[in-house]
Order: structure tokens, then C-alpha cells, then sequence
């Protein structure tokens, strides 16, 4: 187990969609930026499947110091929440089992992104493999 930057992500993801890794920190960047934005301002953000993002307020309070027993005023503040989603908690549960049935269908959902190039041309997508670098399966008929 391991920490994983959003530059390993970013790579990972211009990796899958044959994207310039700037686009996809742009895109990236936008997205963690918008959600800031809407938990600044008290918005719920919710992602089916994945999870839940909330603002929780907590009251101000007197807590207790431990070693000298006095009373300790804590202010209210705000706190993030977050709450696992039904594949997130499928994929903490069992990585293996989640990965074999959403995995294949993920990759082939990733191969139908079609990314503009220069002048608004399309560019071909290199092909997607799965971790055991089988190609994905395409849903297009050739």
C-alpha cells in the first residue's frame, strides 16, 4: 500500500486515453478545483456508485484538557466527509472480484474517448490493455 501523487494519475489516465499529459493535468486541476469550489460553498457533491462528498459543521464546544483537567473552548468549524459509494465499498471489500467485473468494462469505456487534435481533427486512441495486457474489448462493430 503506497500514496499515489496526481501526477502518477494524471500519467496513468494520458496513458489510457493517449491524451497529452498537460490536457489531462488541465482537466484534472479543473475538476479538484471545481470541487473545492462547490464544497465552499456548502454543496453536497455526489458521484453514483463512487461516494459522497458533504459538509459537516461542528458546533463550538468545551472540551478538557487531559493532564490538567481544565476546560478548553474549541471553536465550530467545518469538516469534509466523505462516504464510500456501493463500488468503492465493492473495491475496498475485494479488489479482485471488483476488477473482474468492472475492470474489462471500464478499459473498453476508456477506448471510446475520442480526443481532439490539432485544429479540432480527430486523433486515433492507441489501443487500451488490462492488467494482463490483453487488449480491452472494443463495443464497435469493424
Amino acid at each position: 500500500m503506497g500514496t499515489t501523487t496526481k501526477k502518477e494519475l494524471v500519467d496513468r489516465i494520458a496513458d489510457l486515453t493517449g491524451m497529452r499529459r498537460t490536457d489531462v493535468r488541465d482537466i484534472v486541476q479543473l475538476f479538484l478545483d471545481g470541487m473545492v469550489e462547490e464544497l465552499a460553498d456548502g454543496n453536497r457533491l455526489e458521484f453514483r456508485d463512487f461516494g459522497v462528498f458533504e459538509v459537516k459543521h461542528r458546533a463550538a464546544r468545551i472540551a478538557q484538557n487531559p493532564k490538567t483537567l481544565e476546560p478548553v473552548p474549541v471553536p465550530e468549524r467545518s469538516a469534509i466527509r466523505f462516504k464510500a459509494g456501493r463500488l468503492m465499498k465493492m473495491a475496498m471489500e475485494d479488489p479482485t472480484a471488483f476488477e473482474a467485473s468492472f475492470g474489462p468494462r471500464r478499459l473498453s469505456r476508456a477506448a471510446e474517448i475520442e480526443v481532439p487534435g490539432p485544429a479540432g481533427r480527430q486523433t486515433e486512441v492507441k489501443p487500451l490493455t488490462s492488467a494482463d495486457n490483453k487488449p480491452a474489448k472494443s463495443n464497435s462493430q469493424s
